[in-house]
Formats: structure tokens, sequence, C-alpha cells
């Protein structure tokens, strides 16, 4: 069960998360502009089809977040890669081992290693 002390901790990191995620997606996006086997149309269509995905997960992992929705918030942030097993630290034990088991179990099922 989540305590006040994990909740603060979400409420603060949440924007934090937000933009390591965008810094990551940016960088990709520009790879993605200058990619030299495409063309000038694909580049433009392929990456606008990659920020659309990238909004779509900002706004299901960000957008309206509460107390009583905050797990199932981080539950998608880890779907999205935007909350990573050292992000954990400083969540309560009990809190911080229910979402260990989160991330195993997608490392067992889906072979997608988190750092």
């Amino acid at each position: 069960m989540q305590t006040e002390a994990d909740w603060k901790k979400f409420k603060a990191m949440a924007p934090i998360l937000r933009e390591r995620y965008l810094a990551e997606r940016n960088t990709l996006f520009a790879a993605m502009l200058t990619a030299p086997k495409k063309t000038e149309t694909e580049r433009f269509w392929d990456t606008i089809e990659a920020m659309n995905k990238t909004a779509k997960a900002l706004c299901r992992c960000l957008d309206g977040h509460s107390r009583s929705t905050m797990q199932q918030f981080m539950v998608c942030m880890i779907g999205d890669g935007m909350l990573r097993k050292s992000d954990l630290e400083g969540f309560s034990d009990d809190f911080k081992a229910a979402f260990l088991e989160i991330f195993a179990y997608r490392e067992r099922n889906l072979n997608q290693p988190s750092s």
C-alpha cells in the first residue's frame, strides 16, 4: 500500500520523469530527421508519427494523476519506458517491492531489461 510520502515523492518526480523521457525522445526525433536512407518526406512523416505516439504516451502517463490513480499511472510509465527501476529509490519498502515485481515480470515475459 502506498504512503503519503510515496504520493509526495511521485508528485515531485513526475515532472523530472517527463523531462528525461522527452530528452530521450527528442534525441530520437533529431536522428529520425536526419536518417540518411530516407527521403525528406519519409523523414518528416516518420517523425510526426513518432511524435504523436510520444504525445499520447505523455497524456496516458501524466494527465490527471491523483493519489488514488498513482499506481496505475506508474504501471503505465513502466510500460512506456518513462519509469525505471532506479526511480523507485526513496519509496516505501512495500510499495517499492510491488513495483520491482512488475519490472521483474516485464523482464521475464518481454525480455526488456530496465535500468
